[in-house]
């Protein structure tokens, strides 16, 4: 029975051989001497008696009309498990029948998937499942427009290049149409029409600006950069979507962060071969020639030179191997600056520091790299809270699965810790822009949320210890987060941010099985940890995995806030105490070290109603992990062992 095959006659977005072997796994193609184990045979045919409709502007529908036909393909002896592949990417809204279809040999027996006239007339508009086959349906659609708009006609090589650099650079990008698709039922022609139709984005108003002259070309270097990435990836995703989507532990996470890590890693490896296309693109442009889509267009044709479906293979596989996903979502947010913490006021003004790179990301969205950097949810936070104004200077934040600015609307990362660690580390090295702070998410369950605790000293310590950037400075050592002010807030009295609680919205409208509930239920609350360091150098791995059991066993809350010192004198009291720890660490008990293991050892050990979600393995590794680095804190400041960098 396993090894039963069937036909299938396609008519509507199976037709696209990606898409088709996206859902199950299997090409097809009209050549039988190009057939394999992998690609099956497809003629064409029609069938009779139906009509093919698209109410939506985006799928298609077969529906009873006597005197009528539909032409498409009949995919032959496609395995039961690619069926069942096809059937759940179909829905429920159609269903699955045998029919005759004709071909050139005559009439064969296949399935396809039909619908009733009855199931048209009712309220019309499935709640689709978005999700990145989806997605390419919608790009191409978006490629059919650019072809009507830029150099129409015109089937040159460079003139599809630059409807690519076209595509990269108006906003019609994968997060807009996602957003637009989950909030109502399709994306029609109309706004798709309106989204292209707006001025191309240009950067010659800065060629004259002395202001802007000494930056231009390190944000063109910028540009090609992240286009490399963005481009590397969506081959990535054209190619083995199949494996990709099969390799996501969850529809509920940001769907891109496996192909990004591999990208990354591919990108980051070959840095050889990286920066001498950026050096040359930016030698062989100059700036008065050209413009802002040129350098893209250069990115797009660099990649297609040194995409290497084998290479890219074997890394997915290595990432396959080390994935170790588990039941918490997980996020993060990075900021980068050659400033550090003086990249925002007032202590930029205070100390007068210049970014001599970047100019404190004045010039960021000029060179729409708030459009080229969707996938990384990247902006520029000043801190102040007003996104609205142009050229700010801050921070360059990355937060992969924000697909708004606000943040109001977003999604985990992962749920996996290896996953997010190895993205970080990737993310810090692809970009060579001074690292800064780490913030780590960790989305709370239903009963955890209105009964958190404050947590006891020790383990604010231990944290600290983890991640808070241990550093030598005249005299001393010091845990220089908390010592610099950095997480330190005078606002409302001072007060510490080192985690706080917060809410997420991942209500999405009508957009996929798991965001159609209502906004009640698809608010989420996150314990956000704001106090880690970023430093390339550190494995951001163990520290992931103890903050999520300290959070399933122990559920912390915010600490400290001004009005929590306020209200219980005794955290006062302790904030005092970890200040004078902070400015000249002493080692930690032996005992508050054991405590602290036991807590985060006991919370993986039920993260999956009372059982592990990781292998038993994995846990102890984990746990060792967490011991070592603490060890090693003591040894260094006691003076035993490798004292840290000078920074």
């Amino acid at each position: 029975m396993h090894n039963r095959k069937v036909n299938l006659f396609i008519y509507g977005s199976l037709r696209d051989s990606r898409i088709f072997q996206s859902v199950c796994g299997y090409a097809f193609t009209r050549r039988p001497s190009r057939l394999d184990t992998k690609t099956l045979f497809a003629e064409l045919a029609f069938l009779p008696h139906h009509r093919r409709v698209s109410p939506d502007n985006v799928y298609y529908y077969a529906v009873p009309t006597p005197d009528a036909r539909i032409e498409g393909y009949v995919i032959h002896d496609i395995p039961l498990t690619a069926m069942a592949e096809i059937d759940r990417y179909e829905g429920k809204r159609y269903r699955r029948e045998t029919v005759r279809v004709h071909t050139g040999h005559g009439a064969v027996e296949a399935q396809a998937y039909l619908v009733t006239t009855e199931a048209m007339r009712k309220q019309f508009g499935d709640r689709f499942h978005v999700n990145l086959i989806h997605e390419l349906w919608l790009r191409k659609r978006i490629q059919q427009f650019l072809k009507k708009r830029t150099r129409p006609g015109d089937r040159t090589p460079d003139a599809e290049l630059e409807r690519q650099a076209e595509r990269e650079l108006l906003a019609t990008t994968e997060r807009d149409l996602v957003m637009a698709h989950y909030r109502r039922d399709a994306v029609s022609d109309y706004y798709l029409e309106r989204e292209l139709d707006r001025p191309r984005p240009s950067i010659k108003h800065l060629y004259n600006d002395p202001e802007a002259q000494p930056y231009l070309r390190n944000y063109l270097a910028l540009v090609i950069r992240q286009v490399l990435l963005n481009q590397f990836e969506e081959q990535l995703e054209s190619r083995f979507r199949f494996e990709l989507e099969h390799m996501r532990s969850s529809v509920r996470y940001f769907a891109r962060s496996i192909g990004l890590v591999t990208c990354l890693a591919i990108l980051n490896a070959n840095s050889n071969v990286v920066e001498p296309i950026i050096q040359k693109g930016l030698d062989a442009m100059p700036l008065e020639k050209n413009d802002l889509i040129d350098y893209v267009k250069y990115a797009v044709r660099a990649v297609k030179s040194i995409f290497d479906p084998r290479v890219a293979e074997d890394y997915l596989s290595r990432i396959r191997a080390s994935l170790q996903p588990g039941l918490v979502p997980l996020g993060c947010e990075l900021e980068l600056s050659n400033l550090g913490a003086a990249a925002v006021e007032p202590l930029r003004s205070q100390t007068k520091a210049v970014d001599s790179v970047y100019d404190g990301f004045k010039y960021f969205y000029d060179f729409q790299l708030d459009v080229l950097c969707w996938k990384l949810g990247g902006y520029i936070d000043d801190h102040s809270g007003y996104n609205a104004r142009p050229r700010r200077q801050g921070f360059f934040e990355i937060a992969p699965g924000r697909l708004s600015v606000a943040g109001e609307l977003s999604r985990p990362s992962t749920g996996d810790p290896w996953l997010l660690s190895r993205l970080i580390h990737d993310l810090i090295c692809f970009f060579r822009i001074g690292p800064h702070s780490l913030h780590l998410s960790f989305q709370m369950r239903k009963n955890q949320i209105g009964c958190q605790r404050v947590l006891p000293l020790g383990f604010v310590q231990c944290l600290l210890a983890l991640g808070g950037g241990l550093e030598r400075r005249p005299g001393g050592m010091w845990i220089s987060r908390l010592c610099k002010g950095e997480i330190v807030q005078r606002t409302y009295g001072e007060e510490l941010v080192f985690a706080r609680t917060s809410r997420r919205n991942w209500y999405l409208g009508g957009g996929d099985d798991v965001a159609d509930k209502p906004p009640s239920q698809a608010m989420t609350c996150i314990q956000q940890y704001k106090f880690i360091r970023l430093d390339k150098q550190i494995n951001y791995e163990p520290l992931i995995l103890g903050l999520k059991g300290l959070q399933l066993e122990y559920n912390p809350g915010d600490y400290l806030t001004a009005e929590q010192m306020q209200q219980y004198p005794r955290l006062g009291r302790r904030y005092e105490e970890l200040k004078e720890w902070a400015h000249s660490p002493s080692e930690i008990s032996d005992r508050t070290i054991q405590r602290f293991l036991d807590t985060v050892h006991r919370g993986l050990m039920h993260e999956r109603h009372h059982r592990p979600a990781h292998r038993l393995h994995y846990i102890d590794y984990a746990v060792s992990a967490i011991e070592a680095q603490l060890r090693q804190f003591n040894d260094q400041v006691t003076g035993i062992g490798v004292e840290p960098a000078v920074y």
